[in-house]
């Protein structure tokens, strides 16, 4: 299997751009969930499913509804927009000392102004620059222009991330507030206990009645509203819920009935990640970026990523798998027919090259490397590639340089999971 597929990629490296098809399908919106499409479900599930979103409209409404109130007090004009950053401002990785600091009490007292009412928390916000002002918006993209934003769906594109666990967002924040708090006991940390444990039942209530998380909750609706492995989502909301769940360290605090609450919340997602991982002629694979909430098929997102297996969210959730104390016999099962996916579809002897002054973004022949696609098709298990038109291609060079050059179109990562595969296997076998 090694030499054909190093042969092909020598074949696919020496070809000129136009012997190679230059679209072999087109980009497919992923559907939001709605209560048609739960109308289609057996019976015995709808109820549980309309519940679902009847919240989320709830809590939607009520988070509009109170930024509203306080804008209708503020004198003068609106309140500058948060400013921009990312979860690095929210360091994980300090000695238990930092976060009894001014610096870290400065940021958990930030984080704390900024969780919106429903609990949770934006994404690319500086949580070292200042508290939130009345007014403001909780997230930074309310104020940027409809251009900006293209590949937003939603009933209102000012309204978009209101409470999201995109790029780290949410669980980062949980996370620098559970440090906080240890660091903080008393009153002086009762602030960042009382936030966590909102944002930890914002985090409960998210979930989708079949163990899933959407990637922004309250619904947003298009893409947003799938069950999103992309960024760890899964992953990292499961992780807290597993800390949560154990009321260690600093998570101590953590009431015995809300740790009972996430214990099942993480079953619930172990067990969607094991139903949804994708068949191949009855053989287990991988994984997408996203999964339909209702079918659990993968979906595409942005319309330069289709619906595919994805090599990345995949071998992250094989690692998030064998972390699982004492794993059932359909974890193992998953995981050693996940890693053996992987492995199978690692391109070898090639190195994605980075992009110079009078170069693009392109694969080179590189003996004894090994990487992998970002994307598989879910037929033929060949690399694929999105374009901005959402136009589906098997060759990178044929999307257009923005694109190319843009995007983590190929990658090593997988090989940290095949690498802990061979030790846990061991392990499995003592």
């Amino acid at each position: 299997m090694r030499i054909v597929r190093c042969a092909l990629l020598a074949i696919l490296l020496s070809l000129p751009a136009h012997a190679v098809p230059k679209v072999i399908g087109q980009m497919v919106s992923a559907q939001p969930l709605s209560a048609a499409r739960i109308s289609l479900l057996p019976y015995a599930q709808r109820s549980q499913w309309i519940a679902y979103l009847e919240r989320s409209r709830v809590l939607r409404a009520r988070d509009r509804t109170a930024l509203a109130a306080e804008r209708a007090r503020v004198a003068g004009p609106m309140p500058m927009p948060p400013p921009h950053g990312s979860a690095n401002s929210m360091p994980l990785d300090k000695p238990a000392e930092y976060y009894g600091t001014s610096e870290a009490r400065r940021i958990a007292d930030n984080i704390v102004s900024y969780q919106t009412p429903a609990g949770g928390w934006g994404k690319n916000q500086d949580r070292t620059a200042r508290p939130r002002l009345s007014g403001e918006s909780y997230v930074i993209v309310e104020h940027l222009s409809a251009e900006a934003l293209p590949d937003i769906i939603s009933d209102d594109s000012r309204w978009v991330y209101v409470g999201t666990f995109d790029n780290d967002a949410t669980t980062t924040e949980m996370r620098f507030l559970a440090r906080a708090q240890n660091a903080a006991q008393g009153s002086p940390g009762a602030a960042y206990r009382t936030a966590f444990l909102k944002g930890a039942r914002y985090l409960l209530g998210a979930q989708y009645p079949n163990g899933g998380w959407p990637q922004i909750y309250p619904l947003q609706g298009g893409y947003h509203d799938a069950v999103t492995y992309n960024d760890d989502v899964m992953a990292d909301a499961i992780g807290v819920l597993m800390d949560v769940a154990a009321r260690k360290g600093d998570y101590a605090f953590i009431p015995a009935g809300l740790a009972s609450e996430a214990r099942r919340a993480v079953d619930k997602g172990i067990a969607f990640i094991l139903a949804s991982q994708v068949r191949v002629e009855g053989k287990r694979t991988g994984w997408g970026q996203q999964h339909d909430p209702l079918t659990l098929a993968p979906v595409g997102a942005r319309n330069f990523e289709p619906a595919s297996l994805s090599s990345s969210e995949s071998a992250n959730l094989l690692k998030l798998l064998m972390r699982l104390p004492d794993p059932a016999p359909p974890v193992s099962a998953a995981v050693h027919d996940g890693v053996a996916w992987l492995q199978s579809v690692a391109l070898h002897d090639v190195e994605w090259a980075v992009k110079t002054d009078t170069q693009p973004r392109r694969l080179i022949a590189k003996p004894g490397a090994t990487l992998w696609s970002r994307f598989y098709d879910l037929k033929t298990m060949r690399p694929i590639f999105g374009d901005r038109d959402k136009t589906i291609h098997d060759d990178v060079t044929d999307l257009i340089p923005e694109r190319r050059n843009g995007y983590a179109w190929y990658g090593t990562g997988p090989q940290q999971a095949i690498k802990q595969h061979a030790v846990w296997s061991k392990a499995l076998r003592r």
